[in-house]
């Protein structure tokens, strides 16, 4: 059988197409390698970003479930060591103001020991070089050289990323010595991606830290206040109050909260002038503060409001309460004593004009009365005359009283023993009008310095006061009268009645001259400004305090006890004060010299003087007076208090007297009518006498014989 050889021309083919499909399927097979390849190295990728993702998002939760600074940035570095496996990482965080130093605030690894190091802005070291920058640095030393992280701390290979926050760089997040000792593309996307996420986070942190702080701060400036602060809604509720508020009202401010202001403040119902200026602020309008009487409190307060901007719905308003009932006594007092001034100038003018024509009057009618031959029936029209006249003296002399602002006299009292002495004059009249007294009077009561007198006044016409206002109790309510002292570093007293309490619109007239609730004739309208005055002059202060709930009326007299060095000053003849005279003396004729300027006055004092036999020469101004003393020969010189040395503005006659002719000193008679302090002052310590206008003939006659007295001795 003969065998088939293949035709060489189709063993050709067959080769060829061996080859064509070989090659296909080789190149199918290299396809499919690198295709697996790329599937690996995809995986690979798609593995490492899930890894990434996994740990940006773990880090998110870690970051998101705290706003404390401190921790978010230890958490930051912390996890930068994880992700990019490398030695060392820190967070440096910029200073609030240009020129503050850096501060490393965490740091992790190998840079964990510089954690809470301060580094200057112009460090040469990448921690300062990169917050200067606004792109990620990268540092990859060759050989063995070495990057300056800060100084005295350096790294091989390292990279410093800033963070920023709102176009401003805040830090900048440093990693050290990767792993391979180098940065791959991918660990610079990682830590880029880090470094935004963790700058959000960190300006959230500062700017909480922030509002917390700023919180805290008008927080304790809330409740620091003195005045009283309230947060009240559409509905006048408190929702917010400070301390001040709370301590005015005397509740908690857990009590406070959720409770109407008004009915708070001033008591149910009786809140509808407050319920009008909070309708007003939301309407945004600018209301003048209220200044409210609290029945409740028993205290004035000023009450002001203000809209709070974008407060919403609600339309919250803040409410500022002050209580300014001391305020106001301060404020009535010092238009009390504005008050007194003016009028005391007033006073003070009109009765020294008065003092010379009822000299005159009283002094013209007592010499008219010791003249034998007078009728019965003129006896006592001239009788009636001086009546009068000593009458209209006695409130010349209040009225000089009331506008003198200092007092005639200083000396160590006992007020509690003014007080018993005062009372036991007054002990049968009070008790004709069924009135009881009560004494509460401290046993440590320490003396005031003052006019011993003065405080007695004071006393008596409180007292007289008190006794007025309970006498017309009716039968069912007690008449009662308390008068009580304590000490609290001042000397406090207080007279208390339980009358029938003053009036509203009484209160501000209460020390007003001339006013009064009295009927006519049963009044003058002085007994409490003289008593405001002469408290006042003792440096005290005179208040009504509030009316108490069983009624009445109470006043407080506050003075300042005596310095502990304050010693009495001792009292002497040259003062005004009576000396002993000597009975049955034997008559010398005097020569005398007068100095006033009123012919009414001049005719008095001679017609006096004359009549016991004395030659008495009138100087009708000073010039002639000093002409007249120099001549000498005078055995008294009686001079007006007006009287001014000629051509010496402000020096009183009497003190050109005595410094001219000293000899004269203690034959000089000073009459006065002068208010002045300043004038009994120096009449004082020239040593001279002197006498109060008005005075009667029987006071200057007596005097007269006192100094005459004195001079024969001496």
């Amino acid at each position: 059988m003969d065998l088939v050889r293949p035709h060489p021309v189709l063993f050709a083919g067959l080769l060829v197409v061996f080859l064509v499909v070989g090659g296909v399927l080789w190149r199918l097979r290299e396809r499919l390698v690198r295709s697996e390849q790329e599937r690996r190295r995809a995986a690979e990728e798609l593995n490492r970003r899930l890894s990434e993702l996994f740990s940006l998002q773990e880090l998110s939760y870690v970051l998101s479930d705290s706003l404390e600074l401190d921790r978010i940035v230890e958490q930051v570095v912390r996890y930068a060591v994880r992700f990019l496996d490398a030695q060392g990482a820190l967070l440096a965080l910029v200073g609030d103001a240009p020129g503050d130093p850096i501060q490393i605030a965490a740091a992790e690894g190998t840079l964990s020991g510089l954690r809470g190091r301060k580094i200057a802005p112009d460090d040469a070291g990448l921690v300062a070089r990169a917050t200067g920058r606004d792109h990620l640095e990268l540092v990859r030393n060759s050989g063995s050289e070495s990057t300056s992280i800060v100084p005295g701390f350096d790294a091989v290979a390292a990279a410093a990323v800033p963070l920023r926050s709102h176009g401003a760089v805040i830090g900048t997040l440093v990693i050290t010595d990767p792993r391979e000792a180098q940065f791959v593309p991918e660990d610079v996307r990682l830590l880029s991606t880090l470094a935004t996420h963790a700058a959000v986070v960190i300006a959230n942190a500062r700017f909480f830290e922030m509002v917390r702080r700023a919180k805290d701060q008008w927080e304790t400036a809330f409740d620091a206040l003195s005045e009283g602060i309230a947060v009240v809604d559409t509905d006048g509720v408190v929702r917010r109050a400070n301390r001040s508020l709370a301590s005015l009202l005397g509740v908690p401010v857990s009590t406070l909260v959720g409770t109407a202001l008004g009915d708070a403040l001033l008591g149910t119902g009786k809140a509808q002038a407050l319920s009008e200026l909070l309708a007003g602020t939301r309407r945004g309008e600018r209301s003048a503060p209220l200044v409210l009487r609290s029945e409740r409190l028993q205290r004035t307060v000023r009450v002001n409001a203000a809209h709070i901007a974008g407060a919403g719905f609600e339309q919250s308003v803040v409410v500022l309460v002050e209580d300014v009932t001391e305020q106001q006594a301060l404020e009535t007092q010092l238009v009390q004593s504005e008050k007194l001034a003016a009028v005391g100038q007033l006073v003070s003018g009109v009765a020294h004009e008065l003092n010379n024509p009822l000299t005159s009057i009283a002094g013209l009618s007592e010499f008219l009365l010791e003249q034998k031959e007078l009728g019965k029936k003129d006896r006592g029209h001239l009788q009636v005359i001086q009546e009068q006249a000593e009458r209209a003296g006695r409130i010349v002399r209040n009225l000089l009283t009331f506008a003198r602002k200092g007092t005639g006299e200083r000396d160590l009292v006992d007020l509690n023993d003014v007080i018993r002495r005062t009372l036991s004059l007054t002990a049968y009249d009070l008790k004709l009008k069924d009135i009881t007294v009560t004494r509460e009077l401290s046993g440590a009561l320490p003396e005031v310095l003052g006019d011993r007198h003065g405080l007695q006044q004071v006393v008596l016409n409180l007292v007289t006061n008190a006794a007025q206002a309970v006498a017309e109790n009716p039968r069912d309510r007690p008449r009662e009268i308390t008068v009580s002292t304590w000490f609290d570093g001042q000397v406090h007293l207080r007279v208390a009645d339980s009358g029938p309490g003053i009036p509203e619109h009484v209160l501000q007239n209460v020390f007003t001259p001339f006013f009064t609730t009295k009927e006519p004739g049963k009044g003058t309208g002085l007994g409490l400004s003289i008593t405001y005055s002469i408290v006042e002059s003792h440096g005290g202060h005179l208040t009504i305090e509030p009316t108490p709930a069983s009624g009445g009326a109470a006043f407080r007299v506050d003075l300042p006890p005596a310095p502990a060095d304050a010693v009495a000053p001792a009292t002497t003849p040259a003062a005004g004060q009576p000396a002993a005279t000597t009975a049955g003396a034997h008559f010398v004729k005097r020569t005398i010299l007068l100095v006033d300027g009123d012919p009414a006055v001049q005719r008095t004092i001679k017609a006096l003087f004359a009549r016991d036999g004395h030659d008495v020469e009138v100087a009708g101004d000073p010039q002639h007076a000093l002409d007249l003393a120099q001549r000498g020969g005078f055995d008294l010189v009686i001079t007006d208090a007006r009287a001014m040395a000629p051509g010496k503005r402000g020096v009183l006659l009497a003190e050109e007297l005595v410094a001219k002719l000293p000899a004269l000193r203690e034959r000089i008679i000073v009459a006065t009518g002068d208010v002045r302090p300043t004038t009994e002052e120096t009449l004082t310590r020239l040593g001279v006498r002197y006498v109060r206008k008005p005075f009667n003939l029987r006071d200057l006659r007596v005097e007269a014989a006192r100094l005459w007295e004195a001079t024969a001795v001496s």
